[in-house]
């Protein structure tokens, strides 16, 4: 059987524990070399073939998966963050498919909750966002022009911008055209929860000169919004005047209250 695996975003300790048990029981391991931390491969055990896709081809990534099959071992196709996101993981369990090869997967923690974590901020404030866009550039890889990042940023929410690190001048021009501004804040995520993480904080308007003053090219997001300056409404979930399922409030912060 074949178990993708979402690697987390960096931290060899940021794996799920079903994530770190099945590496450890795996018969052949398939990882993203490219992303994924090679710490991590100090859960497999010794003797285990270890087969970086960066170098493969797709066709030679499902030999490998395939070949492993027929040996009756379990593989694990390790990805970062979560599969679910940049992973081109549909076409692989197509293919698997195809070949009456079963698979599931086990959800990672994606490299967006890790930039989260490291710059210490909450993606939707009350009265700031309640939605995050998370997409991309178009660079080599296309995207459909209706998710342009020009056409996205007229929403004015929060967004995060993955493998687009290599393209801030063009990144920066295309969010203007949308509802933010030179000022509004943004920062760069550079591998968030490895030991060379960093946060650089700058405005949409500052992008790309960030991106030169700190040699940030690449393997980092991008976030942009106005989450980023700590300005919010409380929350209600939390407040005295607010009734919920479990306690009764004043009524101060329902509708017509005094909040």
């Amino acid at each position: 059987m074949v178990h993708f695996v979402g690697a987390g975003p960096g931290g060899p300790d940021l794996i799920t524990l079903r994530g770190a048990e099945l590496l450890q029981q795996a018969d052949c391991v398939v990882y993203a070399g490219s992303l994924v931390n090679p710490a991590l491969l100090g859960f497999v055990r010794e003797g285990v073939p270890v087969y970086n896709s960066a170098h493969m081809t797709l066709e030679q990534v499902l030999e490998v998966l395939e070949q492993a099959e027929r040996a009756g071992g379990n593989t694990v196709r390790l990805h970062t963050g979560d599969p679910c996101l940049y992973g081109a993981v549909r076409e692989q369990m197509d293919q698997l498919d195809r070949r009456g090869i079963p698979w599931d997967v086990t959800p990672g923690v994606s490299s967006f909750c890790g930039a989260a974590a490291a710059a210490g901020v909450e993606y939707t404030l009350p009265g700031v966002s309640q939605s995050v866009i998370i997409t991309r550039m178009a660079g080599r890889t296309p995207v459909p022009e209706r998710e342009s990042i020009a056409s996205l940023a007229q929403h004015g929410c929060t967004m995060v911008v993955f493998l687009s690190a290599g393209m801030l001048e063009g990144l920066s021009a295309e969010l203007l055209m949308g509802a933010y501004t030179p000022d509004t804040p943004a920062a760069l995520v550079y591998k968030a929860t490895w030991p060379e993480e960093k946060v650089v904080h700058c405005t949409v308007g500052t992008l790309a000169q960030a991106g030169r003053d700190h040699h940030i090219s690449k393997t980092a997001l991008v976030l942009v919004g106005d989450f980023l300056s700590h300005q919010y409404q409380r929350s209600l979930l939390y407040h005295p005047g607010f009734s919920t399922e479990y306690r009764t409030g004043d009524g101060s912060a329902e509708p017509g209250g005094s909040l």
